[in-house]
């Protein structure tokens, strides 16, 4: 009896911890992708009128990618800062950097009123930001896992991922808002501002949800996981299992970028589509998503997280192939290409922590997930739209299929090691 009550408390415990965690990360997902929706379709007419509208998008996305390249130091200086002030203190401190960029960005005047100062100050908003996320880097799908019923470490795994298509939903419905019911000068002026205030606002609830994750109990191995490696002895110990942790996610976090910002800016630039039309279809996507999301820790639990990557990376071969229809039925591309980021991104967080031995699973996966960042998704929307532009949209779609071709490979080479082992 007194077992069943055990349970009984440890399932309300971690029922209890889901609804926080899904909390947490749709604030951070939402600050995210505020910003990644401006830079397609803000920051080119804002910060970069006197470029191109092609050229003016390619900076944008140029410094887009500067919070990811922030991340690995933020990282590093935040393993510093956790012995110091302890992880609540540096989670705390990260988010108030985080949200002190984020408003600045709100109200840095545009390139009409400082000049060139305009888009250097976004630059390095933008890197500060990265420096924000990457120090509130809380290691929360480890601790998950760990914590997880047998046989449902996939189910669990998959809850923070529930965090990305939520997220990118409110922040996409805010947009749809704003460009669908604002004038062009009301949207350029001060429109698009307020969606990085509702950030700050956001940000709050995130400091609350984080510091109660903090004080939960998640089980016995929680002081064991958490603890930071000596970053020599790490990188010495676990360099090949870092390097291909890092390239595991890579399909995942390429089309992470290719289905949210990538179809916006072409879009705007050659597809003649209203973005609020785009947005519509992506706010649809955003809901298939979050379904896929689900289904992918069903299925990791009865097959395994391996095979669930696999099929992934065959859809994302099928979806490379199907890019062209954003040019007259762009809803094919982004339904269809929605779904497969859910059943990708859903398991692309679990499958790397286990390679990890226990002491060096916490800064292992820290390091694996941001140069993860960096690799799939950094220069996802440059690249992308630089190669449809060079090339056609046929060679944005051969950068697709080169990521889930990194990821099949990444997932022989794991299984090889594995068998060994």
């Amino acid at each position: 009896m007194a077992s069943t009550d055990s349970t009984s408390q440890q399932n309300v415990a971690l029922d209890d911890v889901v609804t926080t965690v899904v909390m947490a990360r749709v604030t951070d997902f939402f600050g995210f992708f505020v910003y990644a929706i401006a830079s397609a379709i803000i920051f080119p007419t804002v910060f970069f009128p006197f470029l191109d509208p092609i050229l003016g998008t390619l900076w944008s996305f140029a410094i887009f990618s500067l919070a990811f390249l922030a991340r690995p130091i933020a990282s590093i200086v935040g393993r510093s800062l956790q012995r110091k002030i302890g992880r609540a203190g540096k989670i705390t401190l990260a988010l108030m950097v985080l949200g002190t960029s984020t408003v600045a960005i709100g109200l840095l005047p545009g390139y009409e009123k400082i000049g060139i100062a305009a888009p250097i100050l976004l630059a390095v908003l933008r890197f500060v930001q990265g420096l924000g996320l990457g120090g509130a880097w809380d290691g929360i799908t480890l601790q998950l896992t760990s914590a997880a019923p047998a046989n449902r470490e996939g189910l669990y795994g998959m809850v923070p991922q529930l965090g990305g298509p939520i997220g990118f939903c409110v922040a996409a419905a805010l947009f749809y808002v704003l460009t669908d019911f604002l004038t062009s000068d009301e949207l350029f002026t001060y429109g698009w501002r307020f969606a990085f205030f509702a950030v700050m606002a956001v940000n709050v609830v995130a400091l609350f949800a984080r510091l109660r994750l903090l004080t939960t109990d998640f089980g016995a191995e929680d002081e064991t996981l958490l603890q930071s490696a000596p970053m020599g002895e790490l990188v010495r110990e676990e360099g090949r299992t870092i390097l291909l942790s890092a390239l595991l996610p890579i399909a995942s976090y390429a089309v992470f970028h290719m289905v949210t910002v990538f179809p916006l800016s072409y879009s705007l630039l050659f597809g003649g589509h209203d973005v609020s039309t785009v947005l519509l279809w992506q706010l649809l996507g955003g809901a298939f998503a979050v379904a896929a999301v689900i289904l992918s820790g069903v299925l990791a639990d009865r097959l395994s997280r391996r095979r669930v990557l696999l099929i992934s990376c065959v859809l994302v071969a099928m979806l490379s192939t199907s890019i062209g229809t954003l040019e007259n039925y762009p809803q094919v591309y982004i339904l269809f290409g929605f779904v497969v980021l859910g059943l990708s991104y859903g398991q692309s967080s679990s499958i790397v922590p286990k390679r990890f031995a226990a002491r060096f699973r916490y800064s292992g996966s820290a390091l694996s997930t941001n140069l993860s960042w960096i690799l799939g998704a950094a220069f996802a929307p440059f690249l992308g739209l630089l190669l449809a532009v060079t090339f056609g949209l046929w060679a944005a779609g051969l950068y697709m299929l080169s990521g889930a071709m990194v990821t099949a490979v990444s997932l022989y080479f794991v299984e090889k090691r594995s068998q060994k082992a």
